[in-house]
């Protein structure tokens, strides 16, 4: 009779509904999400400038966005780059260590209509502070490329892109 009442107790205790977990102190905020960001882009922004004084040659300016940029071979009476015109250009994506995710053919021009494609946000923003024939460099953190995941192929997550583009023409 004994350990059928210790087997009995040890049924029901183990028929108990488990407890269900706080959720209300893992859960997901907004300012978690903000914070997450914040902290990110701060690493990105070390990452850049480390990058920067390592490579002195660059004097780059940057835009409200983030995107850091700088015009190699100047064309300042160029038509400007803008929404509804299509670039004919060569670009060369590049990760910071100098890695070549993706480059243009050399006989062959990328059409990218610009504001209207697929492409990264910071290529856009980049070239419309580019005069057709111009030559320019970006550097893009990763909210304006590829952001968390990457492209799932050759841009590995979180990555900061440095872009090489020469504007050809303007269609």
């Amino acid at each position: 009779m004994r350990y059928a009442t210790l087997f009995l107790f040890f049924y029901l205790a183990a028929c108990k509904e488990p407890e269900k977990p706080n959720t209300q102190d893992k859960a997901w905020s907004t300012d978690h999400s903000v914070s997450y960001q914040r902290e990110v882009n701060e690493r990105e922004q070390l990452k850049i400038g480390f990058y920067l004084d390592h490579h002195r040659e660059l004097s780059m300016k940057m835009t409200s966005t983030g995107l850091r940029y700088q015009t190699i071979k100047p064309v300042p009476k160029g038509e400007v780059a803008q929404p509804g015109k299509t670039a004919l250009a060569i670009v060369k994506i590049s990760l910071l260590d100098g890695r070549i995710c993706y480059e243009t053919n050399a006989e062959f021009y990328e059409e990218i209509p610009i504001d209207h494609n697929d492409r990264e946000s910071g290529l856009n923003e980049g070239l419309k502070l580019m005069r057709k024939g111009e030559k320019a460099k970006f550097i893009l953190p990763s909210h304006l490329a590829h952001g968390l995941v990457g492209d799932l192929q050759k841009i590995p997550p979180l990555s900061i892109l440095v872009l090489d583009v020469e504007l050809i023409d303007l269609q």
